[in-house]
């Protein structure tokens, strides 16, 4: 095989990898955020609204880490620079 081939491969497996966990991790924490303010309001009703802005604020936080991976993957797949390095050489 060819160095871009080889390049290539790695290049795949990484981004799989990259997104799996990359994916995993903030699907654990929104889970886990969404358990405690579920928690919250069950102990504490009558500041649901509080709790539920806070909710919000703090998933999509968590959201735009996993948009972040998927970016980052999508730039290693279609627009790798090494890879015109390895070309050129």
């Amino acid at each position: 095989m060819s160095d871009i081939s080889w390049f290539t491969i790695f290049s795949t497996i990484s981004a799989v990898l990259g997104v799996a966990i990359g994916m995993m991790f903030p699907a654990m924490a929104m889970g886990r955020a969404i358990s405690q303010a579920l928690d919250s309001l069950a102990r504490q009703p009558e500041a649901e609204k509080s709790i539920m802005r806070t909710l919000f604020i703090g998933l999509a936080m968590i959201e735009s880490l996993a948009i972040y991976v998927l970016v980052i993957v999508l730039i290693i797949l279609f627009r790798n620079p090494l890879l015109e390095y390895l070309i050129n050489r």
